[in-house]
């Protein structure tokens, strides 16, 4: 039991990794807190994982609303008492959420805020929440899902902005952090296969992603066997930003 006695908090934890990284976290003994925008899924994925004999609470959360972020997080420390990992996984590219497929220069621009506030502002929120307590406890990990387009660009310019500010969070929160035991690391996936679409991206390695080939790194950076390792981003691409010819 990896986490047992530890505490995660969860963004985007209604679908996709954030998902199923909750489910693992609680299979290894963690209590969970699922964060989400969507109520009723985030509640119904607490819900499952504690039939399946885990331990965790869904919290509605709109990672644009600070308040929200800060409740989730109070929550956390008055249920468990304390808070030890944070997955900041909520995001997505703007135009894909949003429904729009004109070029960048045509978009709206609340379609351009919603990305940058939902994929870098509300993991920014996330952390001004937690690094408090964590200070306090003098230990805590926070895992930021960054994106291979955030090396390599993105044709939405905002995800791309967004998920390669990610890294520079991380550093930097890996900095503020060390005096006091609080490690930080970003992660950042090529294609998975949490849509079927994802199949169609081209890696070096000929396929996309497994979820599970992606949180498990997830994981084992929030786990006691990555004590050392700090700062640093992970690419889990198949090799898709190495560039070079076809």
């Amino acid at each position: 039991m990896k986490f047992e006695n530890r505490v995660a908090i969860v963004s985007g934890a209604a679908s996709g990794m954030g998902l199923l990284s909750s489910q693992q976290f609680a299979e290894n003994g963690a209590g969970v807190v699922l964060t989400d925008v969507n109520e009723e899924a985030v509640t119904e994925a607490a819900a499952r994982i504690c039939d399946a004999g885990g331990e965790a609470v869904g919290v509605k959360v709109d990672v644009r609303c600070y308040e929200e972020i800060e409740a989730a997080v109070e929550l956390a420390v008055e249920r468990y008492g304390s808070v030890d990992i944070l997955l900041n996984c909520a995001g997505g590219a703007s135009s894909r959420v949003c429904g729009h497929s004109e070029p960048f220069h045509e978009i709206p621009i609340e379609v351009i805020d919603w990305g940058l506030d939902v994929n870098l502002k509300g993991a920014v929120y996330f952390c001004r929440a937690v690094l408090g307590h964590m200070i306090r406890q003098e230990r805590g990990v926070v895992i930021n899902m960054g994106s291979v387009e955030g090396i390599t660009g993105s044709r939405c310019l905002d995800y791309g902005a967004a998920k390669s500010a990610m890294i520079g969070l991380t550093k930097s929160v890996a900095l503020y952090g060390a005096p006091h035991g609080i490690r930080s690391c970003c992660v950042s996936p090529g294609p998975v296969l949490t849509r079927p679409e994802m199949a169609n991206m081209k890696t070096r390695l000929g396929r996309a992603a497994e979820p599970e080939e992606v949180t498990n790194l997830i994981l084992y950076l929030c786990s006691d066997e990555a004590a050392f390792i700090t700062g640093a981003n992970y690419m889990i691409d198949g090799g898709r930003s190495i560039g070079g010819p076809e």
